[in-house]
């Protein structure tokens, strides 16, 4: 099953919850079904008015660094493949 890696900033919604396995088979698929399991998570990670990633986020799979376009979010996932969320801090 493919497991999305949550870092801590994110993980109000996923009670704490810092690895969460997913059944499905793309990026988008395994983001939205922790949203579906942990209403609030999504907003977080995606951009509501776009349906892209947040401007603050990166993703890796398998430690690899994903582009941000938003056709990256398509991209096929098998069962031991790693989705890393990385909340990017922004301060002023």
């Amino acid at each position: 099953m493919p497991v999305v890696l949550v870092p801590a900033p994110y993980r109000g919604p996923t009670g704490g919850q810092a690895r969460i396995e997913t059944t499905r088979d793309t990026i988008r698929a395994c983001l939205e079904e922790v949203e579906s399991r942990h209403p609030g998570f999504g907003p977080l990670v995606l951009d509501p008015t776009t349906g892209g990633l947040h401007r603050f986020v990166k993703l890796f799979l398998n430690g690899e660094l994903l582009g941000r376009e938003p056709s990256i979010l398509d991209t096929p996932v098998a069962a031991s493949d790693e989705i890393e969320v990385l909340a990017a801090i922004a301060g002023g």
